[in-house]
């Protein structure tokens, strides 16, 4: 009910040109839409999780519709530096990409050069370093692919029987149960747990491996796209929120350690993992000197908000064009919305 509501305000604010005057008030000129994106498909992905992936057409079409609504797209350290000094030009838009798939680099930089926009990925390190995918939502990957299949669990971490896939629920049930106890694991030994897997499920683990699917960019890929013009910014080592504020920050600061070693830029952005953040994090960031960090946090950052909760718009393949209009020309907020926090139980 309230999904429909939204689309029809949306749909109304449009043909009443509602968002026209939105979009060209001081109100929008004061703020700053983050766009934020985690995956771009390689293939199959967004039908696997639309909430998490776009569609390279998406995209596309998305980036096309910053251009014609006359927006400009900034660098997000120019962006937000700029935002603070209330010096913004119209529908400003700074573009952000997650973790540092191999789908960016294969699926969203050329999108991104043939507009000619900047954007930014938050880095996450440790799987960059050990270049496999990221076995948790690999996992979770191949249980959808193999869904008219059953799997015997007997012998794989956390499991013990056989399971049905047909269903979201069940695929998630057995993909919780393995990571809670693979956590420990060395990488390695958790690459050992998805091939187990891939062979219970007659896939072949080999082929998923070499499309790169859920696996992150290279150094080399890193330092080349870096040295390209793209921005490389923080999205911590492990991907992880503890909940003491030190142990992030040591985090972060392995984070920054790598980055700098492979692109020779110091980065002073940060984007917390999974947009999760703790407000006992906070005095210890500052302290680092970092200019921003991210949230997921659906809004629009104006100058008012604190820099490191900044919150961004998710474009994902539920997401479509009138919305993504509305997020741009700024009425969005001003709609009805389930909540305005992402993840309101970890601060």
């Amino acid at each position: 009910m309230l999904a429909s509501l939204k689309q029809s305000s949306y749909s109304l604010s449009k043909r009443l040109g509602l968002s026209e005057l939105v979009a060209d008030s001081a109100w929008r000129r004061e703020r700053l839409l983050i766009l934020c994106y985690h995956g771009v498909s390689l293939g199959d992905e967004h039908r696997w999780r639309p909430n998490l992936y776009v569609e390279p057409a998406q995209l596309d079409r998305h980036l096309g519709l910053l251009r014609r609504m006359g927006c400009t797209v900034l660098p997000l350290g120019e962006a937000v530096a700029r935002m603070y000094a209330r010096d913004l030009p119209e529908r400003a838009v700074a573009i952000t990409f997650d973790d540092g798939y191999y789908d960016f680099m294969a699926r969203a930089w050329p999108l991104l050069q043939a507009h000619g926009y900047p954007a930014t990925v938050y880095l996450t390190t440790a799987r960059v370093e050990h270049n496999m995918p990221i076995v948790n939502l690999f996992i979770g990957y191949m249980l959808w692919l193999a869904r008219d299949r059953r799997l015997d669990g007997r012998g794989i971490v956390g499991l013990d029987g056989d399971y049905t896939l047909d269903t979201r629920l069940s695929r998630d049930a057995v993909a919780a149960a393995i990571d809670v106890e693979a956590r420990t694991m060395t990488a390695t030994d958790k690459d050992t747990v998805a091939r187990q897997v891939a062979g219970r499920l007659e896939l072949d683990y080999d082929s998923l491996i070499a499309s790169r699917v859920l696996t992150l960019m290279r150094a080399d890929e890193v330092k080349r796209l870096s040295d390209a013009g793209l921005d490389v910014q923080l999205h911590t080592h492990f991907h992880r929120n503890p909940v003491d504020a030190q142990p992030f920050v040591d985090d972060v600061r392995r984070n920054r350690e790598v980055i700098e070693s492979i692109t020779g830029k110091r980065p002073t952005h940060l984007c917390y993992p999974s947009g999760m953040y703790r407000m006992v994090y906070l005095p210890a960031l500052r302290r680092e000197g970092l200019e921003s960090a991210t949230t997921c946090d659906p809004g629009i950052a104006a100058p008012g908000a604190d820099p490191l909760l900044l919150p961004r718009f998710i474009d994902t393949s539920t997401i479509n064009d009138v919305e993504f209009e509305a997020w741009v020309s700024g009425v969005a907020p001003f709609m009805p919305r389930r909540t305005t926090k992402a993840h309101p139980s970890i601060q």
